[in-house]
């Protein structure tokens, strides 16, 4: 199945990511075949997401966060009401005061 390209920020921030999952996985001292099994993948399939692969699915992306315990972060990352970014925009686009 074909895909279109990635930018090259969205590519570097595959393999950022991916390089983030191989230091969670190591920090843990788990093994590449035990982070795949927990996760319901194959290794090739971990190597290919730990190597910034974007054909990889979000669900095993996800899947991966939750067996390495950072499934929470990954979702509270993007919270835009935690995010400098989200606060900004609900500060100027929400009224200032309410008439009554």
């Amino acid at each position: 199945m074909p895909t279109r390209p990635l930018s090259s920020r969205a590519s570097r921030t595959a393999r950022q990511l991916g390089e983030y999952l191989t230091t969670f996985r190591r920090l843990q001292g788990l093994t590449a075949e035990q982070v795949a099994d927990r996760a319901g993948i194959t290794r090739t399939t971990l190597r290919k997401l730990e190597h910034g692969d974007a054909t990889v699915g979000l669900d095993v992306f996800l899947e991966v966060c939750r067996v390495l315990g950072v499934l929470n972060f990954v979702l509270d990352g993007m919270n835009p009401y935690e995010t400098a970014l989200g606060q900004s925009l609900a500060e100027r686009n929400l009224p200032k005061r309410v008439r009554r």
